[in-house]
């Protein structure tokens, strides 16, 4: 997993609330498990014209000029603004996947759903929880410079817009940890090899009937 310590980007704002997982991936890509792959299909019923699939090239597709990561310099957000609810719905995976293969590092919200909210970690992508007068600021500014960057400082806990304004924000200690160093939970498994390999040798003589081949 790609480690977040201090991320510089543009920001995209999504200025819509109780956005669904199935807006976000549809259900019709969720027959793959490869974990890359999805950015194309990121909103795909938004962003495309005309229905697709797994099977459709997206060259043979419509793109909807209106939806914001069709526009420039949006095509290039790697922070994604939205209202309150973000990630609401089934417990898909696929929907961090697709966040994340698109470039989307960070997201900012007033609230996400549970599950979402906790696959992101596991994904590399910083979910962050800001007030609504916050993320009302940082819309405001966003309308203000399309294409407006901030850097999201996981070490300070804090977001920097380029007119010197900052936003604290709160994180939970474990999870900043991990995202820190890029652990996912098989990278963080695999930090007691050691011991996994100790365990597996002592037991291979305590009872090596269950090493047999068959």
């Amino acid at each position: 997993m790609q480690a977040f310590t201090v991320h510089d980007g543009i920001v995209a704002p999504l200025n819509r609330a109780n956005v669904d997982t199935d807006a976000i991936i549809p259900k019709q890509f969720l027959k793959s498990i490869r974990r890359t792959g999805f950015g194309p299909h990121l909103f795909d019923d938004w962003r495309y014209l005309d229905a697709g699939d797994l099977d459709t090239p997206i060259s043979d597709r419509r793109e909807n000029p209106e939806f914001l990561l069709n526009q420039a310099p949006y095509r290039n957000a790697s922070i994604l603004l939205a209202r309150e609810n973000f990630g609401c719905g089934s417990s898909r995976e696929h929907a961090v996947w697709a966040l994340e293969d698109f470039g989307i590092r960070c997201v900012i919200a007033p609230s996400y759903a549970d599950i979402f909210y906790n696959n992101c970690f596991k994904n590399g992508v910083l979910p962050i929880v800001l007030p609504s007068e916050n993320v009302d600021e940082l819309f405001s500014a966003a309308d203000r410079d399309q294409g407006l960057t901030a850097r999201v400082d996981l070490v300070e806990q804090k977001i920097g817009l380029p007119d010197g304004r900052e936003f604290g924000f709160d994180i939970d200690a474990y999870r900043r940890k991990n995202l820190l160093e890029g652990l996912d939970d098989i990278g963080l498994t695999l930090q007691h090899a050691d011991e996994i390999r100790a365990f597996e040798a002592k037991r291979a003589q305590e009872k090596p009937w269950l090493f047999r081949d068959l």
